[in-house]
């Protein structure tokens, strides 16, 4: 049997719609996908980039707090996001209303703030 993406710590759902639109329909899919070609797939089906979202869905397929990701891990990630954005042409890291959307979803800010 298999669990919801949003089963996974800090992956709600958002990222869980964003896997269906991109053909992950499992937790189990995602963790043998591993977090690089899952978000090549999600950038493939659509979803804008955004390296926040990038190193949550990393963090979470680790077991870790969504903001574990520091130093010299979160600057080898930040390289990586980059070259996988660069397979996409026109690919940019949009900037505040995403990262709040990331925000958002993983529980960190309300989703409707007053």
């Amino acid at each position: 049997m298999s669990s919801p993406v949003s089963s996974i710590r800090n992956l709600g759902p958002a990222v869980e719609q964003a896997c269906t639109r991109a053909g992950i329909n499992s937790a189990e899919e995602l963790r043998d996908l591993g977090a690089d070609e899952a978000y090549r797939r999600l950038l493939q089906s659509g979803t804008k980039p955004h390296f926040i979202g990038y190193y949550v869905m990393h963090m979470a397929l680790q077991g870790r707090p969504w903001n574990d990701c520091k130093g010299k891990e979160k600057d080898d990630l930040r390289i990586t996001f980059d070259a996988i954005c660069a397979e996409f042409k026109g690919s940019k890291a949009s900037h505040k209303s995403e990262f709040e959307k990331v925000l958002n979803e993983i529980g960190v800010l309300p989703a409707n703030p007053a």
